[in-house]
């Protein structure tokens, strides 16, 4: 079993997306930003620590939105999504790219017409229930 995390930073009618580099089952594929926990982390520690590390930016998380459940490769994973708050919006001053090769703001409504992670696609209507009340 594995734990992972979403990171949604959602402001000015978009949400954050990055595209992953082109390698493993998803590679080059759309997703809500995020990785898995490590040894004796919380979901906290987990968001600030991946997000400095793939976008060498600090957060402050916000409220849990859903969790959910997939199987990848016949194991079962779980899946927490957060609400998160960049400390700026990586546009001004871009973000470093360690596990991803863009990034953009894009409209919750392009997420489903857009080459996305099948574990994000399942916590999308989460996502859009809980920005748009």
């Amino acid at each position: 079993m594995s734990r992972s995390i979403a990171c949604i930073d959602y402001r000015d009618g978009k949400v954050f997306i990055a595209k992953r580099q082109n390698k493993g089952d998803m590679g080059g594929r759309w997703e809500f930003p995020g990785g898995k926990l490590d040894e004796g982390e919380d979901n906290v520690q987990a968001i600030e620590r991946e997000m400095m590390e793939e976008f060498g930016v600090k957060v402050t998380v916000g409220d849990k939105i859903c969790e959910s459940s997939f199987t990848h490769k016949d194991k079962l994973c779980y899946l927490d999504a957060y609400l998160v708050t960049f400390e700026h919006d990586g546009m001004e001053k871009p973000f470093v790219l360690t596990e991803h090769t863009d990034y953009r703001w894009a409209p919750l409504e392009e997420i489903p017409t857009l080459n996305f992670v099948d574990s994000d696609l399942g916590i999308y209507p989460a996502v859009v229930k809980k920005i748009k009340g």
